[in-house]
C-alpha cells in the first residue's frame, strides 16, 4: 500500500469512527491493566462479563491483593486460563503496591516486568491510559495489516515495526483502535465482509468476498 493510499485508508476509518474506544470495560488505569491481562486468548465480551463482578469490589491494587488468588480465580472462572490469569493478577497487584506505590507504571520497560504483561498488553495500557502513540498488534491487527497490504510481515514484531513507520503521525494515537475494530467486525478471519468495507478499493487482498 502506497503512502497516499495509507493516508486515505485511515482518513476513511477516522471519518467512520472519529473517537474509537476499546471494547474492554474499565474504570481506571489499574482496572484497564487487569482487563487487558485477562483478555489474552479471550473475547472482550467474556472479560467484561467476569469483571463486572470483580471490579466493583477490587478497583485498586490493594483491594485486588486483599481478595486473594482463590477469590480472584472464582470471579474470573468463566474466562479461559483463569488459574494462570488469577495468579498473574494477584502477583502484579502486590508488585504494584510494594514497588510502584500502587500506581501503574507509564513505561513499557516497567510494565513488561509485571506477571502476565507482554509487549502487546503494555502497548495497550500505554496508549489508552497514558496517551502514548503505541501500536498494540493483536491477531486482528496482524491479519488486517497482512491482508490489506498495509504492513505485511511474518511476525508480530515485524508488523508492529512497519506500522510505526508507515502510519502517519496524525493517525497514530488511534490507529490501533481503528485496525482492531476493523478486523473484529469487518475484516474478519474466516469470511471478511468485503462488500461492507469502506476501504475495499485500497485493499490488496485478492480473494475479496462478494
Amino acid at each position: 500500500m502506497k503512502k497516499a493510499e495509507i493516508v486515505e485508508f485511515f482518513t476513511r476509518l477516522r471519518a467512520d469512527n472519529p473517537e474509537p474506544k476499546s471494547d474492554l470495560e474499565y474504570t481506571n488505569d489499574f482496572t484497564l491493566l487487569v482487563a487487558v491481562v485477562l483478555s489474552a486468548q479471550a473475547t472482550d465480551a467474556g472479560v467484561n462479563k467476569a469483571t463486572q463482578h470483580l471490579f466493583p469490589v477490587a478497583d485498586t491494587p490493594e483491594k485486588m491483593a486483599a481478595l486473594g488468588e482463590d477469590t480472584i480465580r472464582d470471579c474470573i472462572k468463566t474466562i479461559g486460563l483463569n488459574k494462570a490469569k488469577a495468579a498473574n493478577v494477584y502477583k502484579l497487584s502486590n508488585i504494584l503496591v510494594e514497588t510502584y506505590g500502587s500506581r501503574v507504571p507509564d513505561s513499557r520497560e516497567e510494565l513488561v516486568k509485571l506477571p502476565g504483561v507482554g509487549r502487546k498488553t503494555a502497548n495497550v495500557v500505554l496508549n489508552i491510559a497514558f496517551g502514548q502513540p503505541t501500536m498494540a498488534v493483536d491477531t486482528h491487527i496482524f491479519r488486517v495489516s497482512n491482508r490489506t497490504g498495509l504492513a505485511p510481515g511474518k511476525t508480530v514484531e515485524i508488523v508492529e515495526s512497519k506500522l510505526e513507520k508507515r502510519v502517519p503521525k496524525k493517525f497514530m494515537m488511534l490507529a490501533h483502535h481503528w485496525l482492531i475494530l476493523h478486523g473484529r467486525y469487518v475484516c474478519k478471519a474466516r469470511k471478511p465482509a468485503c462488500p461492507d468495507c469502506i476501504v475495499r478499493d485500497l485493499c490488496a487482498y485478492p480473494d475479496k468476498t462478494k
